[in-house]
């Protein structure tokens, strides 16, 4: 029987879109896919989602790859992401339905940075989740299994009752490794739900 549910965040829980997120930082089109490149590469964002990289020593390194005119807005955008990333429909009422309809432990298991960690209490939809756990907090990472068997052991659950939501192939075939009920989700809220009704009735 399942009694438990880990979410990842980012396109799971809200849209995480580089382009859309900086618009309104820019003045063309073309300075928008610019700060899209560089502020959000995956040569800052990895290491961010490890904790080995300062907010000051990541902004020090966007803005020494972009003219002058952008350090601003790429700093801005930095700085701001996190109130740019509008939930997916239907996940906030799919995740108040299986806690309180099925008495489902919620739970957040994220790749993600230390400036997200500090400013999670004002991200609204994390209200929903009993406890979060951030990769760059934890010293662990996706996928991982170690990520994984530490939550199990921090909050005293079972592999066997838990099932993890994703996108990542990567992160699903991680938890699958221990005997995690898994689902690689694609953005359909109304999907996941209908197999959550078959899985938790």
């Amino acid at each position: 029987m399942i009694r438990n549910a880990i979410f990842d965040f980012g396109q799971v829980l809200v849209h995480f879109e580089p382009t859309e997120m900086v618009k309104k930082y820019a003045s063309s089109p073309e300075d928008a896919a610019l700060l899209a490149e560089i502020v959000f590469d995956r040569l800052y964002w990895d290491r961010l989602d490890s904790g080995t990289i300062s907010n000051e020593e990541t902004i020090a390194g966007i803005k020494g790859r972009l003219p002058e005119r952008l350090h601003e807005p790429a700093e801005q955008c930095y700085y701001n992401w996190i109130y740019n990333i509008p939930e997916i429909d239907g996940m906030r009422a799919l995740l108040k339905k299986i806690k309180e309809e099925y008495g489902i432990r919620l739970f957040l298991l994220s790749n993600i940075s230390q400036y997200f960690a500090e400013h999670a209490h004002e991200i609204p939809i994390l209200e929903e989740f009993e406890q979060c756990f951030f990769s760059s907090v934890c010293g662990l990472e996706k996928p991982n299994p170690e990520f994984f068997e530490f939550l199990l052991q921090k909050c005293g659950l079972e592999a066997s009752e838990t099932i993890f939501v994703d996108d990542n192939a990567n992160n699903i075939r991680g938890a699958s490794s221990l005997g995690i009920t898994t689902y690689q989700f694609d953005k359909n809220a109304e999907e996941l739900e209908q197999f959550l009704d078959t899985l938790l009735k």
